[in-house]
């Protein structure tokens, strides 16, 4: 029986991975009877093929292919591919490994969606993974998602895709040798799938430094290799908005790229060339589109090539790679990198090509929250990112139905912010009315301003909001107020007369009735903020419509714990129930009073002795 994928790996090299390598490749679970594995010994010197012919005995699975060393992963994996049978081709980088579980779910995708190719997700060690993905897909887009800028082999491939348009690698190259080979079978492809929700690959980045995308390049024959990707680009799709979203991310892999440490490794002449080179290319294939989409480190570069400014790009470079930039510039509602030749009259490089503005973003997190008397304080810090956090604005715009205050936090020059929002000043110096209030940040730097929800403070002593609690609103009295996040979002809201987050919904207590007939009854509730000196608290009992309302005392602590007692006499017989009233201002509240196992308190008060009698002898007297 044929297997299901054939897994091919090129060896040169890399004993001291090869274990970790073959083992998770013995490791999945989509089982040995549906793998296949081709390893490629590509001329290795250190003992690497001997490792790989005892790894194969006794495994009926594997082939063992020996040959000289080609310089490149190209033509070792052209070989696996004449040899596989599987339905599937999986190329795997003997320094990289594979989740156990990868190669069953990347399957399993490709076989009910009947997709032509399959990403998994990457998962970088102690390099970055070149694209991050997040969402599970059975169908994605070239020119709508982040898959086109990972054209590295290893992902996988129907192999009835690879033979019918007899698709292979370039060989005897070192760097980029699969670019030419996955450009093709992506366009290809009638359905690209995505598989985000387990870590299928990972990518080794080897500390010493030998893999092959960090040896030495001759750039401009490099150049000239990547001119022949970008016509296969070109011969394949349309010119337009689709064919400029690939070659903005061949701009930034295959061509700009290396003008950075490669470029300034390089004398002047070496620089040159490689100028000359790239020009080249730019010429051919820079569109105003592509431009716009450039951040502004390439969009110079791209100017100064094109230009034959090739000093001015050595000093932009420079400036680059050794972190030497200092905060954007501001003219009005505009920013500007801080890139060399700025308005320099005599370069007359353009605006445009430093313009960072909607680059700008607001970089914000709040790391604090809590209730002082009426004053919700919040900490934290915010910017505009490329700018100077000295030269800012922060304030948070408090919105409902129409209606929006400003209220401006205090700044600091290095990036923090404390905010105080007063309850009973918040609108523009009176009272916040009632109801839900989004809240906002915003800073601005000159006349550029950018705003975002405030979300949820990352330290987990404010995973839970403050309580709600009963602040003085001033000329409008007290009132209920609550923080809350959204439950979509986790953004924070201002909840002001207890709409969402009820205030005090229970009180536990205690009612008795003494020998003598009388009512004693106890609450205790915590209402943070109450004010003793503007509130009123009431025992009330209740049975059916009637309530009866009893003279009663209370007691707050600094806490708002408040601690209620009345005493009521000539209580009718019935059985009534124990609530407790408070009232502040707007703030009004009939809450149950429970007992300790938090049942509602009843208390059943009887006909009195005498009563009795007298209504027995009348039941006699008419017969009853």
């Amino acid at each position: 029986m044929d297997p299901v994928v054939t897994v091919i790996v090129p060896v040169h090299n890399t004993l001291r991975y090869l274990e970790r390598c073959f083992g998770s490749v013995d490791a999945q679970t989509i089982g040995q009877r549906k793998l296949e594995v081709i390893a490629v010994n590509d001329g290795s010197t250190d003992a690497s093929g001997d490792w790989l012919d005892a790894w194969a005995r006794g495994r009926d699975n594997v082939q063992v292919v020996h040959q000289e060393a080609s310089g490149g992963a190209g033509k070792p994996r052209n070989v696996g591919i004449e040899r596989a049978r599987g339905t599937y081709l999986f190329f795997l980088d003997s320094d990289d490994y594979l989740g156990p579980d990868a190669l069953k779910r990347l399957v399993r995708m490709a076989d009910q969606e009947q997709s032509d190719v399959v990403y998994g997700r990457i998962v970088g060690i102690d390099r970055a993974a070149p694209v991050d993905f997040r969402t599970t897909s059975p169908e994605v887009s070239l020119f709508d998602s982040p898959v086109y800028w990972t054209l590295a082999a290893y992902k996988l491939w129907r192999r009835s895709l690879i033979e019918d348009h007899g698709l292979r690698f370039v060989e005897h190259r070192l760097l980029g040798e699969d670019v030419p080979f996955a450009v093709p079978a992506l366009l290809r492809a009638k359905k690209i799938s995505v598989v985000a929700d387990h870590d299928c690959y990972f990518l080794e980045g080897r500390g010493d430094g030998t893999n092959a995308s960090r040896q030495d390049v001759d750039w401009v024959d490099q150049l000239a290799y990547v001119g022949g990707i970008l016509r296969t680009v070109g011969e394949l799709v349309p010119a337009g908005r689709e064919r400029d979203k690939l070659m903005e991310r061949h701009f930034h892999g295959e061509i700009l790229g290396m003008f950075a440490e490669p470029y300034l490794a390089r004398d002047e002449t070496g620089r040159k060339e490689m100028a000359a080179a790239a020009r080249v290319l730019l010429d051919e294939w820079t569109t105003d589109r592509i431009m716009e989409a450039l951040p502004p480190r390439l969009r110079l570069r791209v100017h100064c090539l094109r230009q034959g400014l090739v000093d001015e790009l050595t000093e932009i470079v420079r400036a680059d790679t050794e972190n030497a930039l200092g905060p954007a510039h501001l003219d009005g509602d505009r920013a500007y990198a801080a890139y060399p030749y700025f308005r320099d009259e005599e370069r007359a490089i353009p605006d445009s090509c430093y313009d960072i503005t909607s680059r700008i973003r607001l970089v914000q997190q709040v790391d604090s929250y809590e209730w002082d008397g009426p004053v919700l304080r919040l900490a934290g810090s915010a910017r505009l990112s490329e700018l100077d956090p000295a030269n800012r604005q922060v304030g948070a715009l408090l919105r409902r139905q129409g209606y929006t205050y400003w209220v401006p936090a205090e700044a600091a020059d290095d990036g923090t912010y404390t905010l105080c929002v007063d309850i009973g000043r918040a609108a523009d110096g009176g009272p916040l009315p009632d109801g839900v209030w989004t809240m906002r940040i915003a800073v601005t730097s000159g006349e550029l301003s950018k705003e975002a929800w405030l979300a949820r403070p990352a330290g987990s002593r404010y995973d839970v909001s403050p309580e709600p609690r009963i602040v003085d609103r001033g000329e409008a009295g007290p009132g209920a107020a609550a923080l809350f996040h959204s439950a979509a979002h986790q953004h924070l809201n201002l909840d002001i007369g207890d709409t969402r987050r009820l205030l005090a919904t229970s009180a536990r207590g205690t009612a008795t009735r003494t020998r003598f007939g009388r009512v004693e009854a106890t609450a205790r509730v915590t209402v943070p903020g109450w004010l003793p000196d503007r509130g009123e608290v009431r025992l009330l009992l209740v049975s059916g419509g009637q309530a009866l309302t009893a003279p009663t005392t209370a007691e707050v602590d600094a806490h708002g714990r408040v601690s209620a007692r009345a005493t009521a006499n000539g209580v009718a017989p019935g059985t009534w129930e124990l609530q407790l009233r408070l009232v502040a201002g707007g703030f009004s509240r009939d809450m149950p009073v429970t007992d300790a196992s938090g049942a509602p308190l009843r208390l059943t008060v009887p006909v009195p002795l005498a009563r009795q009698v007298r209504r027995k002898a009348g039941q006699v007297l008419r017969g009853r």
